[in-house]
């Protein structure tokens, strides 16, 4: 080891001008075994830096090379794993672990002395030690000739910390007297030995002087003995004057040490009551209500304006008393607790108080609604009223009741409800569905009135009138009295499960049975010749879809004003959904139809958007249904009806979704329109079986046929009604499938037939050269393919000369002759355009010439005139 220290001196520290204290040969833990050595060195130059530095042997010969060198400064923790047993292991924390292995035990305990030295005599920071034995740091180890060489543990450890110790470098004035004195003689340098021995003889002459001056000074020296042991005597005295001054001064302590501690307790004793006061003072503060909050949640009259903004001050006043953060220790207080029971006591008995009221509330509009619901339904069945009278009022009274005015007085219990929805969850439930219960009921009554009023407008006061003349009596004697109705429906809203009752289901029987003898199940394009009539005029349409319109304008204000009151009055937040979350699935043909949930189920409430969207559907649960009656009643009074339907329907539902595509309306408006979707697309299938179900004489020549003109109508119709509108794709795609009806139905691919088709070659020789450039082969290099080049072309070109393409023409004129009738000049139409269309062709083919075959000289045989020449004179001919 020693052979190896005086190595790593010589190689590796002497050159950076450091000093090897400490060496020991270690491996990393846990790895496979690879030896290194970590030394403990000090700078020669100050200020003196000490490092801890790893040196590991190179694996390509002899030498040694510095690998990682820590600033000792840096070292934070050493860990010797155990105090006790003899263990090699040790810990060297720096920026992170390092965990070694030493080769020996006192090798480890060595350097760990090392380090603890180091650390004392160099480092302001102290480094922890742990598992490190007391002995260790106390003093040196012995360690054994066998683990260290002799005189190297002394050298590491002591040797070379005490020659720093006693190394002390020459200051400034220090040199310049050598430099003087060593120029002063000239062998100094050249001859040591002289110049030592010219020095010994300076010295000596130099102590003799000294020694002589001593021996003068004696005289000197006895007077100041003398002077010393009087100074003595002095000192003496004055001790004994300081120990009686100090018995006296000793009373004097004892008195001002009480008075300190007295001092101290009454410091303590002031500390603890400015305490005491904060705590009292932030309890009076935060959990003391006032006499006028307790006396309104008790008292207050929750009718008046005044009273509803006192009780909600006192109740936010008594919800931030509760809410306050004690702190620790508080709720163990007596007062606090009996505060805490009272303010609960309050908080139910408001909150029972206003739960009632609000009931209360809820009965009286609801009875209020009633009797003025009653009062329409009985001015209705009064006997003896002119029905057309009646008629003519509701068709300017076709609107829904207000509800502003309830919502007006419920929204001043806003904030209190906000209250009671953070305080008592239960109650707040309660009136929830209480709330539901009422208005689902209402509503039901109202909705119902409103729809059975636009059938009866719907079915007219033309000769059925006078089948509405039998609704008087079965409403007259089915509506209870206005006084015991309103009674019982009260009555059954505070029973557990009371329900609405009314006589309005015997007009829809009616409306229906009287529009089923009015007009057919439904109509068709073959009867639109008969539109003037006046079961399917305009007039009658436009009445429908006014009417449509008018019950849609009023149900959608009606939803949107309760949501928002709902919103408001019960505290929750309408969130904005992701676009695209329909809740249905539409087929746009007329296919698959997907429903995500049923009207009358309730959905999970997973949010407060979620609740809104539930109360709404229980409250009006009656929509959908009324509405898909109210639609099939239009479209069996006249099956075109749901053109309108559709267009008024998706417009309201655009409209719907583009304020919250999840809302009630959309949704309940979406479920709708999927239903005239289908009578729509059930109305197009009857009019195309009503195509095919058509006969032509074979044996008379082929004219216009009647649905032609009749889908000319239909067309015309549809344009004003699809005009602007949100599914003019629906339109459209039924435009396909009628246009495909009229024209398979028709056969006109027996007589209009493409021209070309006579001149096979020519037709599929091009359709080849598309078909090449299709497939990426640029067009000037088509003629170089061996199936189209230049040769090919002119030989298919030279098979339809002019005579050929005369001939073929003249035979294609007398095949449409024959099938056509003279009817509107049919023959020169269809000939005028069979001529335009192989204009089209030629042109295309000469330019698929042109851009192919360039520079070649190849052209048709014949030219645009001749076909213009030949379908003239093949015209005039006949």
């Amino acid at each position: 080891m020693t052979a190896i220290k005086h190595a790593l001196q010589r190689d590796i520290f002497t050159p950076n001008d450091e000093r090897l204290l400490s060496i020991v040969n270690v491996c990393k833990a846990g790895k496979k075994k690879k030896n290194c050595f970590l030394c403990a060195t000090v700078t020669t130059e100050r200020p003196v830096q000490v490092k801890v530095v790893k040196v590991k042997k190179s694996d390509k010969g002899d030498f040694y090379k510095r690998q990682i060198a820590w600033a000792l400064r840096d070292l934070a923790v050493v860990d010797a794993k155990d105090a006790i047993k003899e263990n090699p292991e040790f810990d060297l924390h720096f920026e992170k672990i390092y965990k070694w292995v030493a080769s020996s035990t006192a090798e480890k305990n060595a350097f760990i002395s090392c380090i603890w030295k180091l650390n004392q005599r160099y480092l302001r920071k102290k480094i922890d030690f742990v598992n490190v034995s007391s002995q260790l740091l106390e003093e040196l180890p012995k360690v054994t000739e066998e683990s260290v060489p002799s005189g190297e543990n002394q050298s590491v450890t002591g040797g070379d910390e005490e020659a720093v110790d006693e190394y002390q470098e020459l200051n400034a004035r220090e040199e310049q007297d050598i430099e003087i004195m060593m120029e002063g003689c000239e062998c100094a340098i050249s001859n040591a030995e002289a110049f030592a021995e010219r020095l010994s003889r300076e010295l000596q002459v130099l102590d003799g002087a000294n020694i002589q001056s001593i021996m003068a000074s004696e005289k000197q020296v006895n007077i100041l003995m003398k002077l010393l042991d009087e100074a003595l005597k002095e000192v003496d005295q004055i001790e004994l004057k300081l120990s009686s001054y100090e018995e006296m001064l000793q009373s004097v302590k004892e008195q001002m040490d009480q008075i300190s501690e007295s001092n101290h307790l009454i410091h303590l004793s002031n500390t603890n009551n400015v305490k005491l006061l904060s705590e009292i003072e932030f309890l009076v503060n935060h959990m003391d209500l006032a006499k006028g909050h307790i006396k309104a949640l008790q008292e207050g009259d929750l009718a008046s304006s005044r009273g509803i903004e006192a009780c909600t001050n006192a109740a936010d006043a008594l919800l931030q008393c509760m809410n306050v953060a004690l702190r620790p220790g508080h709720d163990m207080l007596l007062a606090v607790k009996e505060q805490q029971q009272h303010f609960s006591e309050l908080r139910e008995q408001f909150a029972r108080r206003l739960a009632n009221h609000l009931n209360n509330v809820f009965v009286q509009q609801f009875t209020q609604a009633l009797l003025q619901l009653y009062n329409r339904s009985y001015f209705l069945s009064v006997p003896g009223h002119d029905q057309s009278s009646t008629l003519a009022q509701h068709s300017v009274e076709l609107t829904l009741p207000n509800h502003h005015p309830f919502h007006r007085d419920l929204l001043r219990y806003a904030k209190l409800m906000e209250w009671l929805k953070s305080t008592d969850y239960g109650k707040y439930e309660g009136l929830t569905k209480n709330y539901m219960d009422y208005l689902s009921r209402l509503y039901e009554r109202e909705i119902k009135d409103f729809f059975e009023v636009a059938k009866i407008k719907m079915t007219g006061t033309t000769k059925e009138s006078k089948k509405f003349g039998k609704l008087r009596h079965s409403v007259h004697s089915t509506l209870p009295r206005k006084e015991s109705a309103v009674k019982q429906e009260t009555e059954s809203l505070h029973g557990s499960s009371g329900k609405l009752t009314g006589s309005t289901s015997s007009l829809n029987k009616l409306s229906v049975q009287s529009s089923g003898n009015r007009r057919s199940q439904s109509s068709s394009l073959l009867d639109m010749g008969n539109m003037s009539a006046s079961d399917l005029d305009v007039a009658d349409r436009t009445k429908f879809d006014k009417i449509f319109e008018q019950v849609l304008s009023e149900l959608e204000p009606l939803c949107l004003a309760e949501q928002d009151f709902i919103s408001k009055f019960f505290k929750l937040q309408q969130h904005q959904s992701m676009p695209g979350s329909m809740t249905e699935a539409e087929d746009l043909d007329g296919g698959t139809l997907a429903r995500q949930h049923n009207s009358g189920a309730p959905l999970p409430v997973s949010s407060e958007k979620d609740m809104i969207r539930q109360m709404m559907i229980k409250i009006f649960r009656c929509i959908e249904p009324e509405l898909n009656n109210l639609i099939a009643l239009g479209d069996k009074i006249d099956s075109f009806n749901s053109l309108y339907m559709l267009v008024k329907m998706s417009h309201h539902v655009w409209t719907a979704q583009n304020v919250d595509p999840a809302s009630f309306l959309s949704t309940t408006l979406g479920n709708v329109l999927v239903t005239i979707k289908r009578n729509f697309d059930k109305c197009i299938s009857n009019q195309i079986r009503q195509m095919e179900e058509v006969k032509i004489s074979k044996k008379s020549k082929v004219g216009i046929l009647p649905f032609v003109t009749e889908f000319e109508e239909f067309a015309g119709l549809a344009e004003s009604i699809f005009k602007n509108a949100e599914r003019r794709g629906d339109l459209d795609k039924a435009y396909t499938k009628l246009i495909r009806g009229v024209f398979v139905n028709g056969n006109f691919h027996h007589i209009c037939t493409n021209p070309l088709f006579l001149f096979i070659s020519l037709k599929h020789f091009f359709e080849g050269v598309e078909a090449r450039v299709a497939q990426g082969i640029r067009e000037e290099e088509v003629s170089y393919q061996l199936a189209f080049n230049k040769q090919e072309l002119r030989k298919v070109i030279k098979e339809y000369p002019g005579k050929e393409v005369k001939k073929g023409l003249d035979n294609l004129y007398k095949k449409v002759d024959k099938h056509l009738c003279e009817e509107e000049n049919l023959l020169q139409v269809v000939w005028h355009s069979m001529q335009d269309e192989f204009i089209r062709q030629y042109k295309h083919f000469e330019g698929l010439i042109a851009r192919c075959y360039p520079g070649s000289g190849v052209t048709m045989e014949f030219t645009i005139q001749d076909i213009l020449d030949y379908c003239s004179s093949i015209a005039q001919s006949h």
